[in-house]
């Protein structure tokens, strides 16, 4: 065993015992949060138009900070991007994170110097959580893979503005510096189909042992490699055993990812956005990410079915439940405030607190009041391709409200095989009664002869990444939806299947 695995292992062990100090005891630990966070802004824009001097409790900081999104927001941050000062938090960012907006265009969040190491302290305490668990430690002699943005920054007014998967690779540890891998010059590719086959060059003369990205363009990943070698990624790289994701839920790429492999590997999920580091997997056969309540982050968080209410609840960490659905919302040492970063969780555990992300509050399938969410329809597809041993490359749903010939509406799901299922209507039927079985208003439709069950649409091989590069969105961190609630996207696939 190096020294460096020996060491990895005594920080790992002094993590974990900060990690239980402020898991024990979440209420005292986000109010301590919630206090902080009111009085380094009192004196912003933001906290002078809110009135923060005068915020003694939560209570007061609900009665005069509604819940926002980026849209509403953007006055605020307008100011910031303009290159003021003391807007939103005191100061200026150290850096903008560029993420693409559905409805807003470009967004610009700020990251500052108070919140750049929490994202930093949260990537790095998943790993070592992983190794205080398993005992696990060789991996950090080996060579390190995560498939990322462009690390090139650009200025805007005097603040370096980047992708933050591109942004975080100028904070890589001076320890791992070594064992990182793509090498700079790959990384600064913009093309993602150049940047792949270029990866693909660097590291299979390389003894790799973690590699890490969103789960659809990691498979991309693999599936160059073994058209290139002949060989499964897990014979390729022998000693590959840690397999580190975020951004999208792993489970239906999970039986692709082993084909491919060649075997199973350990896996950590994490939740990283642009707007913070909100949680990672610390148990490796314990489901849900452990909430990171002592990060610069206050939570609330409003049940997903009320909240387009007039006046919806807020509900702090001591008021949640395990297995109910909400909306995430934040306010953090970044200068966002009240601010709805657009994804729905579920607790799995409040002891300590520990959630799953279940989708986003605008992707979700409501044309006929079912109101169906991603969550739902990843476990459906899990358990039908499971039943029927068939492999998922990928896919996505949308409602079709006018069918021909008069038919009844129904739930069209668009999926490219990896393996295609021997009966496609046996597969089709479990896959609604597996859907049915998820959601009791979509079974109650289907019943009721409002809806007919679903239907399936092939979408041919490498449709889905043609999408995406139709859309300029392929490569790095960009995330297909799984639902819509309209048909932009079903439509620009059926093209692709009548081609």
């Amino acid at each position: 065993m190096s020294l460096k695995s020996i060491a990895a292992k005594i920080f790992a062990s002094i993590v974990d015992k900060q990690t239980s100090k402020w898991s024990s005891k979440p209420v005292a630990i986000q109010e301590k949060v919630f206090r902080n966070l009111i009085e380094k802004a009192q004196d912003t824009v933001f906290g002078k138009d809110h009135d923060f001097s005068t915020i003694t409790s939560y209570k007061d900081f609900q009665g005069k900070v509604p819940v926002r999104d980026y849209e509403a927001l953007r006055p605020y941050v307008d100011q910031v991007v303009a290159g003021e000062s003391n807007i939103l938090w005191p100061g200026k960012p150290l850096y903008y994170a560029k993420t693409s907006g559905t409805t807003s265009g470009a967004k610009f969040i700020p990251i500052t110097k108070e919140s750049m190491p929490e994202h930093v302290k949260a990537a790095r305490n998943a790993i070592l959580s992983y190794i205080h668990e398993t005992g696990k430690s060789a991996f950090v002699d080996s060579k390190m893979i995560f498939l990322q943005g462009s690390p090139v920054m650009t200025d805007k007014n005097g603040v370096q503005l980047g992708r933050l998967s591109g942004i975080v690779a100028h904070y890589v540890p001076s320890y791992l510096q070594k064992n990182r891998m793509p090498s700079w010059e790959t990384n600064c590719i913009e093309d993602w189909e150049t940047k792949v086959e270029a990866i693909i060059d660097e590291t299979l003369p390389e003894n790799m042992g973690v590699i890490s990205g969103i789960p659809s363009w990691v498979q991309m990943y693999f599936e160059r490699i073994v058209q290139r070698t002949g060989k499964k990624v897990g014979d390729v790289f022998s000693n590959f055993n840690l397999f580190i994701y975020g951004g999208v839920n792993f489970e239906p790429y999970r039986p692709r990812f082993e084909q491919l492999i060649g075997r199973k590997v350990d896996s950590i999920e994490l939740f990283p956005a642009s707007e913070g580091f909100f949680a990672y997997q610390d148990k490796q056969n314990e489901k849900g990410m452990l909430l990171l309540l002592d990060a610069g982050i206050f939570y609330e968080f409003i049940p997903a079915d009320r909240f387009y209410e007039e006046n919806p609840p807020r509900l702090t960490i001591g008021e949640v439940e395990i297995g109910v659905n909400y909306v995430l919302i934040i306010s953090t040492t970044a200068g966002l405030w009240a601010y709805n970063i657009g994804d729905t969780i579920a607790f799995t555990s409040t002891s300590p607190y520990k959630v799953i992300v279940t989708g986003r509050i605008k992707h979700y399938i409501s044309a006929s009041g079912e109101h169906v969410i991603g969550k739902e329809v990843e476990q459906a597809i899990k358990e039908a391709a499971q039943e029927h041993q068939v492999i998922i490359n990928e896919f996505t749903v949308a409602p079709q409200l006018a069918p021909p010939d008069g038919e009844l509406p129904y739930h069209e799901w668009f999926i490219e095989y990896g393996e295609s299922p021997a009966n496609i209507e046996a597969f089709k039927a479990t896959l609604d009664l597996k859907m049915r079985a998820q959601n009791s208003y979509y079974d109650d439709l289907i019943t009721g002869k409002i809806l007919q069950p679903l239907v399936i649409t092939t979408v041919p091989e490498n449709g889905f990444k043609d999408y995406m590069k139709t859309i300029g969105k392929l490569g790095g961190q960009n995330k297909l939806p799984r639902l819509s609630n309209d048909r932009k996207i079903a439509e620009v696939l059926e093209r692709q299947v009548k081609d």
